[in-house]
């Protein structure tokens, strides 16, 4: 099934020319299907690009799909322009008394901020706490993970000497878990962070189990409350090109940066990146829809507790 989005959003023309089936909201409104309602908190800069990267991997599931675009009221973005914000997303407020299947928050670049000093912390920990019974599970990413592990049970995150910054190798700690079936016992995340969270914390909380870590990055996903939140410190998401532009980016404003690992064909940046990611990243994507949204969530939306 195809992803309802909003009529007229950008990313349908983009999607299209991929052959990815998006359906706004006209022509789903004709169907007699109960949608599974996701909203997405997109915190990262360029909203347009993150709205393409997830509504690319949300449209590839057998399910139909009802897209919310959530925004703050405490924090204006800078680099989308006001009318798109103003077109596509909802305030928070205006979904407090709502319920959804499903949320998504992604990273944000405040990373090397402590927590309490982001400007939109305390609105961001009522988001937290209105999910808790509001949404039957809910994906956190990047910056997004460290501050819903901060919230929910104190995780500490750490400042890294270098950024972590490329494609690494990943295992599975659980094969047996639902959001892991299909995965290859070797498979590869893109990450791009100055911060970490650490083994040892995790550990040390009974709520949390780690799913999935790399010998190179650390810790990549940690789920708790029985797949009602997942928590990946990596990028999942990216499209072929973000590490490029991220790369180039930092480059022509003379920032200490390396070349992302792993990434460019035969490590050279004049060459095309290899894209290790792609299936993992859809797999991760249906899973999560099928296993913790579709067959967990109840009927009547509103019975979610």
């Amino acid at each position: 099934m195809p992803l309802n989005i909003p009529d007229k959003l950008p990313a349908i023309e983009f999607l299209l020319k991929e052959n990815i089936f998006v359906m706004d909201e006209s022509r789903a409104s004709s169907q007699d299907i109960r949608p599974l309602k996701i909203a997405l908190l997109n915190l990262m800069p360029v909203k347009i690009t993150t709205e393409i990267d997830l509504i690319r991997l949300l449209s590839n599931s057998p399910l139909q799909v009802e897209l919310d675009f959530i925004k703050l009221n405490t924090h204006v973005s800078k680099n989308t322009p006001k009318e798109h914000m103003q077109a596509f997303y909802k305030d928070f407020k205006l979904i407090l008394n709502h319920k959804y299947d499903g949320l998504i928050i992604t990273g944000a670049p405040v990373e090397q901020m402590p927590f309490e000093e982001v400007i939109y912390w305390k609105e961001l920990t009522e988001i937290f706490s209105w999910a808790k019974s509001n949404v039957t599970s809910s994906i956190f990413i990047c910056w997004g993970a460290q501050a819903a592990l901060y919230n929910y049970y104190k995780i500490p995150k750490y400042p890294l000497e270098k950024k972590m910054f490329g494609v690494f190798k990943h295992t599975k700690a659980d094969s047996t878990n639902p959001i892991l079936r299909g995965f290859d016992d070797i498979f590869y995340v893109p990450h791009s962070r100055h911060t970490e969270i650490r083994r040892e914390d995790i550990l040390k909380v009974p709520e949390l189990i780690i799913l999935s870590e790399s010998e190179e990055s650390g810790v990549y996903m940690v789920a708790s409350r029985n797949g009602r939140e997942f928590f990946l410190t990596g990028h999942s998401e990216y499209s072929p090109n973000t590490l490029d532009i991220e790369y180039k980016r930092d480059l022509a404003k003379n920032l200490p940066i390396e070349m992302p690992k792993n990434y460019y064909l035969n490590d050279n940046p004049e060459n095309p990146p290899v894209v290790r990611w792609r299936s993992q990243a859809n797999m991760l994507f249906v899973n999560w829809l099928n296993y913790f949204v579709y067959q967990k969530t109840p009927y009547n939306i509103e019975s979610i507790e």
